[in-house]
């Protein structure tokens, strides 16, 4: 079935009966149950919401792939309940190891990554061989088991990147879109999901805020007008869900998500701790940009949207849109870039809303 995407867009948009699409709902109840789900960096923050989530729907087996045996000691005793549960030591570097992570595995959830920009920025080839080579070793190990799905976690950084964690991640995109080009008649089918900032993970900055402020520190900002996209973790496992469900191959999901001043962040968290804090300005970090994007210019000619994602279609075969047919209820996005500085920002308020919401204050 192929989709003239022209008339699509005007029959949706004239249309006051819209298909609702699997990105304007939640994911499917019972979606994951029965099947054998492997997580890499499974203890992070990200990766330890995929799994809990993952819990209440009945799987077979949920496996934890991670290097930290303390987090993963911590996670164990925390869901000693499950005995659906595996955790395996283990590093996206070593393919051995993912071949026997990946041994009967229906759908792989993939957060394993160096994510910190100073540090990456610091040590490149480090994040060259976990974030570049490590995926590239999971995707071969993918296709030889023939897994059904594996969906990138990737960031924001990626968008026109300046430092090395965004040019290791978009990599990793690039090798995850290719990956459909190649495989074959293997069925797996590769997709990434691209986020802002999850708010309260860990190494973010309303941690470190917390920390300044509890220390009756100086709260350092970088700049006062930088900005950024930010989300919930419930918001991104969501994400994460939703594009496992509807991912035909090669796509990049990205939610749409408010943007905030990180001084108006820092002003309120001082303002809510009741604390004389000094806030003091420390100037951008090696790699680190003022705005952030998360879908150029050049994406957004091959994208398409909903209430509440954009959807950036495959571009090495620019006919490749044309093949997706589960695509209802969406068109081609007029968006020309994404960036947290085109967006509406949060009001002081909004922003307080958000973290007593995220029990962060």
């Amino acid at each position: 079935m192929f989709i003239d995407l022209k008339n699509e867009e005007e029959k949706f948009v004239n249309s006051p009966k819209i298909i609702n699409s699997a990105y304007n709902s939640t994911f499917r109840e019972k979606q994951f149950e029965n099947k054998k789900i492997l997580v890499t960096g499974g203890v992070g923050s990200i990766g330890s919401e995929i799994v809990r989530q993952l819990l209440k729907q009945n799987p077979s087996v949920v496996r934890i792939l991670d290097i930290d045996e303390t987090r993963l000691f911590e996670i164990q005793s925390e869901l000693k309940n499950y005995k659906s549960l595996r955790f395996l030591i283990g590093d996206v570097r070593d393919k051995d190891r993912l071949k026997r992570a990946i041994e009967d595995i229906d759908i792989i959830f993939h957060a394993a990554a160096l994510k910190h920009v100073p540090s990456c920025e610091y040590n490149p080839f480090e994040a060259v061989k976990t974030n570049v080579i490590g995926t590239q070793n999971l995707i071969e190990a993918a296709m030889d088991e023939e897994v059904e799905k594996m969906i990138n976690i990737s960031t924001d950084k990626v968008a026109n990147p300046i430092g090395t964690m965004g040019a290791t991640k978009l990599l990793t995109e690039k090798l995850v879109m290719g990956a459909e080009y190649y495989k074959g008649d293997r069925k797996t089918v590769f997709s990434s999901v691209r986020f802002g900032n999850v708010i309260g993970t860990r190494g973010s900055v309303i941690p470190l805020f917390k920390t300044q402020i509890k220390r009756d520190e100086i709260l350092t900002i970088t700049d006062p007008n930088m900005t950024r996209f930010v989300m919930s973790i419930k918001q991104a496992v969501n994400l994460i869900f939703k594009a496992s469900e509807v991912a035909e191959g090669g796509e990049i999901f990205i939610f749409k998500m408010p943007s905030l001043k990180i001084s108006d962040l820092a002003d309120v968290m001082v303002k809510e701790s009741s604390k004389k804090i000094r806030i003091e300005t420390t100037g951008i970090r090696p790699g680190e940009k003022m705005y952030e994007s998360l879908m150029t210019r050049e994406e957004a000619e091959h994208a398409l949207e909903t209430d509440d994602m954009f959807i950036i279609l495959p571009q090495i075969d620019k006919s490749y849109k044309s093949k997706f047919p589960s695509y209802k209820g969406i068109i081609q996005t007029k968006q020309m870039e994404y960036t947290s500085n085109n967006v509406k920002l949060m009001s002081k308020d909004e922003i307080r809303k958000m973290l007593l919401e995220e029990s962060l204050l």
